[in-house]
């Protein structure tokens, strides 16, 4: 759970930030992620795992004040509980009353108890939520968002693996229209090979197929910068190094092994 560290202020984040050094070509996906977070309206934002979402939010809302992040909203009640402790960490009034010994008075509170608190803290307010790695949301889990952005005003960014009913379900219903929906796509293969290339050196990755290798990993990955990377870290095993080569099959299928494990 993180709250902003300029957080409680109001206002607008530092129009001509630079992205973070670990981002790699993503200046225009970056600068139309800025521009909704500062419109504070709300929207989802979604694309396959590992294309670099969670990346370039952290990057875009550290500008912005007044933002709730929540990593992880499996249920309403994990939700309403990760709001107050990030109300309580950022020394909000309702919740500096309310829990006069901190945690330990939070911890104390019901889920009912919780979620009148966070409404009393964020109705009407300058607060953006920003709810990350949303999977599968269940009917209660979208009743609760559907509550803050309609019933309490509050903007929320949704982020999710895919626009698709499988991976919102009962959340797409409150993102109808296109403007409200924002993808992140995996990189095309020139960028992704540029990109394969340039984790290749960072690892020191060395081989006389090095060439034939990371034209596979390109073709495997679909682009995908996640699975660039742990591919490239895969090959630096000796399980996968033979005179000098680089076993791209084996190494390719255990790949496959260890995401169908994830």
């Amino acid at each position: 759970m993180t709250a902003h560290s300029n957080h409680g202020r109001s206002g607008a984040g530092t129009e001509k930030a630079e992205a973070r050094p670990d981002i790699f070509d993503r200046a225009e996906e970056l600068k139309v992620l800025r521009q909704r977070v500062a419109q504070r309206r709300p929207f989802l934002f979604h694309g396959p795992a590992g294309v670099g979402k969670t990346l370039l939010l952290s990057s875009a809302i550290s500008e912005f004040r007044d933002i709730l992040y929540s990593p992880c909203n499996p249920t309403a009640q994990v939700l309403f509980r990760t709001l107050a402790e990030l109300l309580l960490a950022s020394g909000h009034p309702v919740f500096a009353k309310s829990c006069p010994n901190g945690i330990a008075s939070l911890r104390t509170k019901s889920a009912v108890s919780l979620k009148g608190l966070a409404r009393d803290a964020l109705l009407n307010s300058r607060y953006l939520i920003v709810l990350d790695h949303l999977r599968r949301p269940s009917q209660a889990l979208a009743a609760a968002i559907r509550e803050l952005m309609l019933n309490w005003s509050v903007p929320v960014i949704a982020v999710a693996r895919s626009a698709h009913m499988e991976d919102v379900g009962f959340v797409l219903p409150l993102f109808p229209y296109s403007n409200e929906n924002l993808e992140l796509r995996n990189f095309d293969p020139e960028l992704a090979n540029k990109f394969a290339v340039m984790c290749a050196c960072r690892e020191a990755l060395e081989a006389e197929n090095l060439t034939q290798f990371l034209e596979k990993v390109v073709e495997h990955s679909a682009g995908n910068p996640a699975a660039i990377v742990r591919m490239i870290r895969l090959a630096r095993d000796p399980r996968y190094f033979h005179q000098r080569q680089i076993k791209i099959t084996p190494l390719y299928i255990d790949y496959k092994i260890a995401m169908v494990s994830d």
